[in-house]
């Protein structure tokens, strides 16, 4: 593959080149998958192996532990093995690990198999981000983002039809045997395809381990501590502990890595703005994308009483939206400067997820149909430019620990905005609901029809205090208002936190091919 000698890039990709970078997004889409369709399945995992039900989500979080912490060790993985032997040995020991979960006949040896699957997949994400910038011209990046970019989106969105389908159609051990053929076809492609770098295995002999200790403490811990607080409390003993933790071990690893000769992560890319900028909109997108695919499942499980094949056919709009608006995603990138297609993205992002504060218990597919549409319409334009900006101007020696860091900073955006989602919910829905009760006790006739009381039978009731019978009959409708209304206010705190991503937008340096 010839290379341009001014800036260290491919002069054209060929076909091979392709093909290769195809298969290395085909194991990045088995690792996001993986997540979705599990979750989606958890009981059913719980009852075939008989998992005390307050430790379920471990199946969830040990995967996703092992996965931050593997994201920003891709750069160091990547000089260490080279990209091509990085994918191949990760894309391998996610299929192997894969195979391991399907066998588990117990929820130790489940949990053990998933934290290998996590942290193998870890890397998959940011090696495809890195494949970008050091595979193709500039004249190719985008279609290339945009390739890694709608599978990575759309794998949340699809993976509740395909959890569901899987699980009812099949067994719950085909949730993790479906990795096995694409993930052994991706492992021989991209053996036989990705650019052939040698070996750098002195590398490992230069690692600081204390470093990396203190970096996995902290992601752990915070993990941890976020996925635990809404139900425990945020000044709960267990969970300040948690983060004092997290804390302490962040500014550890931080001082011990810039003082470092050879550094696990290189922090060092937070010096140039546009990155770092590039990783704040990363963060909120996090919150933003992880979050709305949380919401519409909560809600519709819990609100409209949909399974998860029904939840997966719903939310497939979002996901149809992204893939038709993609080929003008990719024109767009190539002519307009990223800093204002992210402002676009991010400011129709926010009404998008500020539309789904209006539901109400009745909502279904017709009034979830528009708020996906025009999410899905600008995802796109929150992921590419972003990208760009954040990784297109750095030297190709430091893209991998770039990207490493780029989407880490999405993935923790992801867990603090559930975290805070939750918060919200488990807080705000006995307040709501009390509100509620009060409202009808009143005789409040739109608190009556957002809550679903017949108006013929509201109307008839005796002047005063409702009796304990009808308070009983109302309880369960009660409860899923406030519980829309939770969600609703969700739904806003997200909006509110994209929208004030744009500020940090003009901070961005102007792209290089603009200039």
């Amino acid at each position: 593959m010839s290379r341009d000698t001014d800036q260290g890039r491919p002069r054209e990709a060929d076909a091979a080149t392709w093909v290769g970078f195809a298969a290395m997004c085909v194991g990045m889409f088995m690792a996001i998958l993986d997540v979705q369709i599990v979750a989606t399945s958890l009981p059913t995992i719980q009852s075939a192996l008989d998992i005390p039900p307050d430790q379920m989500s471990w199946v969830q979080t040990a995967y996703l532990i092992a996965e931050i912490i593997a994201i920003p060790l891709t750069g160091f993985l990547t000089r260490l093995l080279s990209m091509r032997w990085l994918f191949v040995v990760a894309v391998g020991v996610f299929t192997l690990a894969s195979t391991g979960c399907a066998s588990s006949g117990s929820f130790a040896v489940l949990i053990g198999w998933r934290v290998l699957q996590g942290f193998s997949g870890g890397t998959l994400i940011p090696a495809v981000f890195s494949a970008v910038f050091i595979m193709f011209p500039v004249a190719r990046q985008g279609i290339a983002t945009t390739l890694a970019g709608v599978l990575a989106v759309l794998a949340p969105t699809i993976g509740p039809i395909v959890g569901g389908w899987i699980t009812e159609t099949y067994s719950w051990h085909w949730l993790f045997l479906i990795n096995v053929f694409p993930g052994v076809v991706a492992a021989i492609v991209a053996s036989l395809l990705l650019p052939r770098l040698h070996l750098r295995l002195s590398e490992f002999r230069k690692l600081d381990i204390l470093s990396l200790t203190l970096m996995a403490i902290a992601l752990a811990t915070l993990e941890i501590g976020l996925k635990e607080a809404p139900q425990r409390g945020w000044m709960s003993g267990f969970i300040i502990a948690l983060l004092t933790v997290a804390v302490v071990s962040a500014v550890g690893f931080i001082v011990k890595t810039l003082r470092a000769s050879n550094k696990v992560v290189d922090l060092a890319n937070f010096h140039d703005r546009s990155f770092t900028v590039g990783c704040i909109l990363s963060f909120v997108l996090g919150i933003g994308l992880f979050g709305s695919v949380y919401l519409m499942p909560v809600f519709l499980a819990f609100v409209r009483d949909h399974n998860a094949l029904e939840i997966g056919k719903i939310m497939l709009v979002t996901g149809i939206a992204q893939l038709l608006v993609a080929p003008i995603a990719v024109a767009l990138e190539q002519r307009v400067d990223a800093r204002i297609l992210t402002a676009f993205g991010f400011a129709v992002f926010a009404a998008g997820l500020g539309w789904s504060f209006f539901q109400t218990p009745e909502t279904d597919y017709a009034g979830m149909f528009w708020p996906q549409a025009v999410r899905g319409l600008a995802i796109m334009f929150c992921l590419l430019p972003p990208t760009r900006l954040a990784l297109g101007q750095l030297p190709e020696s430091r893209v991998p620990d770039a990207s490493g860091l780029f989407n880490l900073m999405r993935n923790l955006g992801g867990a603090i905005g559930i975290a805070l989602i939750d918060t919200v919910i488990y807080s705000r829905a006995p307040v709501l609901g009390n509100a509620l009760a009060n409202k009808l006790q009143s005789g409040d006739i739109d608190a009556a029809k957002f809550v679903g009381v017949p108006m013929d039978q509201f109307a008839a009731r005796p002047p005063g205090p409702l009796d304990a019978a009808t308070q009983a009959l109302l309880q369960p409708l009660l409860e899923k208002a406030a519980l829309v209304q939770a969600i609703n206010e969700a739904w806003l705190l997200i909006a509110a936190l994209t929208m004030i991503a744009l500020l940090c937008v003009p901070l961005a340096k102007r792209p290089a091919s603009l200039a």
